[in-house]
């Protein structure tokens, strides 16, 4: 992460409208949201947002207030990274020949990704990681030519006992 960047964990009501509120918040007070990821959590009422948002520590004091207000959510939490698990996920496309495939399946090994899908000219990549780990990738990958690639937001839980 970069060094103005906090993670936020948002437990709201899991239902329609909910996720309008909060990026409208952001959006009204001119926050950019770097990532965003949202999910059912272990109970089917409460949904888990991860933010990581850019900021100063006015911003990042003012985002948590004003995120506590919504009627929706139910608690929020600043995730300082270094008492933090986060992990990213990239599905990535990238042009192979018959020379160079054997030296992006090397790549994939030394990345602990995994190949989903295999054919003549292409590759589809999983890499799953911190947001380096794929940065590092996707550099990698230039080389070879990227068709497409997509990425999924941050998850980020605390480490140990604790919880949201």
């Amino acid at each position: 992460m970069k060094k103005d960047q906090f993670i936020l964990g948002v437990i709201v009501s899991n239902h329609f409208g909910v996720l309008t509120r909060v990026s409208g918040l952001f959006a009204r007070r001119g926050y950019n949201i770097d990532s965003l990821n949202v999910g059912e959590t272990e109970d089917p009422g409460l949904s888990r947002m991860t933010i990581i948002v850019s900021g100063d520590d006015y911003i990042k004091d003012q985002t948590v207030k004003q995120l506590a207000k919504l009627q929706d959510v139910k608690r929020v939490e600043l995730i300082p990274e270094e008492k933090a698990s986060v992990r990213e996920m990239l599905l990535i496309k990238v042009r192979v020949t018959r020379e160079t495939r054997s030296e992006v399946t090397e790549a994939v090994n030394i990345f602990r990704a995994k190949v989903i899908d295999f054919n003549a000219d292409a590759v589809t990549i999983e890499v799953t990681g911190h947001t380096s780990k794929l940065d590092a990738f996707v550099e990698f990958a230039r080389t070879f030519g990227i068709i497409e690639m997509c990425r999924a937001g941050a998850l980020a839980i605390s480490r140990g006992s604790t919880a949201l």
